[in-house]
């Protein structure tokens, strides 16, 4: 059955690919830095010291030829980093391997590929079923240098330096401050452009239709959106014609939630830093997500449009903070689980351990793509029967996370309706956690129905009070899913 939901995917691309945020809430997205994940010959050995911060030689072309690896885990989505022609010097922090210090929007970073790489990147993703999300940077330019010395005339369309807010430094302290004032330094400046001009948002918008129509893609991550005047993001996201998410980089639900009053969805940094907290120590706050999913349900205008992660290229990696397998597992899970769009960052199946950037930017091949990794393998589970769901219910992806326990060391949530529902189970007692047993109300099932749980492939029955029983050991996380919904590909 997790078979029909790619084959249902597939012929919804083949009809839209310009993907609408509806589309995109049964989505699951694997998010890579296109330099690090793979080459174009498929080498494993290929040196990538991160902390160097230079070009380690992922393409495009690599993307394609690792497609199956990214989909063994039941990703529906990739999101790659920004595509277009960055400075070409090798500045005293590096190469931008990353995309974010751009200065040509109109042409792509050579280092990647050619446009037909890029084309071709989308053709296989849509061939799959699968969609492909495009990061882009509207607030800034590069430069490698000092902002005393900009040469303007390297930046294309914004060639002159009427288009660029004059120098100052970001002070966070000062909403105005953030969106008219330059981030990066003296060594790699960012010229911060005057989005409120008119011709500022007019030369963007046919940027981002030219971008999204020339290259078939179906979706938009946005690099700093705070830094950006509110009321540019309508025209931007309406001209896109796609689903786009931004990065607002706040974890006050009150400041990032109303961003979604002018994008069709958020990254949930809201919720990130608690869950990072509740799963990273065996101390960690099990109430204080509790309260997070429930503030972000009540202040974000769809909390099912919003982006779900514990780890990215910007924040240190979840390992970082420990090497809890079970730990791990847990936040992996709750990520895929809870409500919104689920974003693994390449590297997370792995366990990878760098901290801040750049040592966070680590190369995926240096995990020779291994698929027996226990966090490869859950992450499968995950995805799979959070794909069934979908395919078995059309309101699943619309029914918001309800948090129906907490207690010290757990919490379990329910999403979905009567019949179709996951209930999730989840304890931060680590890999050494002792044994315990729950029984849950408030799940929606009725008694008497036989449950699967995926991640052991064992099964329970709901008891005549309707009270879910849940056996729990080592700190590993649960998944329950009606038996006879659930086919025979997850535990046969």
């Amino acid at each position: 059955m997790v078979l029909m939901r790619f084959a249902w995917l597939a012929g919804l691309v083949a009809s839209a690919l310009a993907a609408t945020p509806e589309q995109w809430r049964s989505q699951s997205i694997y998010f890579l830095l296109t330099d690090r994940f793979a080459h174009t010959d498929g080498s494993v050995s290929a040196k990538c010291d991160a902390s160097m911060g230079r070009y380690c030689g992922g393409t495009w072309r690599g993307i394609i030829n690792k497609l199956d690896y990214i989909q063994g885990m039941g990703f529906t989505a990739v999101w790659i980093t920004p595509v277009t022609a960055q400075l070409e010097e090798v500045t005293p922090y590096g190469d931008p391997y990353h995309g974010y210090w751009q200065q040509d929007i109109y042409g792509l970073n050579s280092h990647y590929g050619t446009a037909k790489d890029l084309k071709d990147l989308a053709a296989a993703l849509h061939k799959r079923g699968m969609y492909l999300m495009v990061d882009v940077v509207a607030n800034h330019m590069g430069y490698d240098g000092s902002h005393n010395d900009i040469d303007y005339s390297k930046f294309n369309p914004f060639n002159n330096k009427k288009y660029f807010h004059d120098y100052c430094s970001v002070d966070y302290s000062s909403q105005g401050n953030v969106q008219n004032c330059w981030l990066g330094d003296n060594t790699v400046a960012l010229p911060d452009l005057k989005t409120e001009r008119n011709d500022v948002h007019t030369m963007w918008q046919n940027w981002i239709k030219y971008l999204v129509k020339e290259y078939s893609i179906d979706g938009i991550r946005i690099d700093t959106v705070r830094h950006v005047q509110k009321e540019f993001w309508t025209g931007f996201n309406k001209a896109a014609g796609v689903y786009c998410i931004g990065e607002v980089f706040n974890g006050d639900a009150g400041y990032t939630c109303p961003y979604q009053e002018v994008l069709d969805g958020v990254l949930n940094y809201p919720q990130y830093f608690p869950l990072r907290r509740a799963f990273s120590s065996t101390k960690g706050s099990m109430k204080e997500l509790y309260n997070m999913i429930n503030t972000v349900k009540s202040q974000c205008a769809d909390s099912t449009l919003l982006g779900s992660f514990v780890e990215n290229h910007d924040n240190p990696r979840f390992a970082s903070y420990t090497d809890d397998i079970a730990l791990a597992k847990n936040a992996a899970v709750f990520t895929i689980m809870a409500d919104g769009i689920p974003i693994i960052y390449a590297g997370q199946e792995h366990q990878y351990k760098g901290n801040k950037d750049p040592v966070n930017r680590e190369a995926t091949w240096l995990s020779k793509y291994n698929t027996n990794s226990p966090l490869y393998k859950l992450i499968g589970k995950a995805n799979a029967i959070r794909n069934q769901a979908i395919y078995a219910s059309d309101r699943y992806t619309t029914y918001k996370n309800y948090p129906i326990y907490q207690d010290d060391s757990t919490i379990a949530m329910r999403k979905g309706y009567d019949g179709s529902q996951t209930v999730t189970v989840l304890s931060n007692l680590g890999a050494g956690g002792k044994s315990y047993s729950l029984s849950l109300s408030n799940t929606g099932y009725k008694a008497g129905t036989k449950l699967t749980e995926v991640i052991t492939c064992s099964t329970v029955t709901v008891d005549s009070n309707g009270k879910v029983p849940v056996s729990m050991a080592g700190g590993e996380p649960r998944i329950f899913y009606p038996t006879s919904k659930i086919g025979t590909s997850l535990c046969s």
